[in-house]
């Protein structure tokens, strides 16, 4: 009798489980991409990636795949807290939130690393330095 091959599938909410209990066991896992939808929403057109200008700063976004994260000269000649939306050209949203303190440290060029809102079931750590 021939042996059946056994095809294992499992969906986002268990592979997130999964994620987690490795990363509690200190294992260490690398997501590239987010990928497929499975999501019921639409979501809007992404919207467009600001064009830095002088004195702009602009965050590295982990594990990316279209974000952009840029805090404007005017925000930081402001020194008020802001929402970032990082959307750039993905296809979802997230947003990251800055103090005036942290806005003030980004204008100085110190590191700020923040962490993106959850969408999309997922998050991104962006770094301004």
């Amino acid at each position: 009798m021939p042996e059946k091959e056994l095809t294992l599938r499992i969906g986002r909410r268990e592979f997130t489980r999964e994620a987690v209990i490795a990363l509690l066991s200190a294992a260490t896992i690398t997501i590239a991409d987010c990928g497929g939808g499975g999501s019921s929403n639409p979501s809007p057109s992404p919207s467009p990636t600001p064009t830095p200008t002088p004195g702009d700063v602009t965050g590295t976004v982990s594990a990316n795949h279209g974000h952009t994260a840029v805090v404007t000269a005017a925000q930081i000649t402001a020194a008020n807290a802001v929402t970032l939306d990082i959307r750039g050209t993905a296809s979802h949203p997230h947003t990251v939130e800055l103090s005036a303190a942290e806005v003030g440290m980004i204008g100085n060029r110190q590191t700020v690393a923040k962490t993106s809102s959850n969408d999309d079931g997922h998050m991104h750590t962006v770094t301004f330095n």
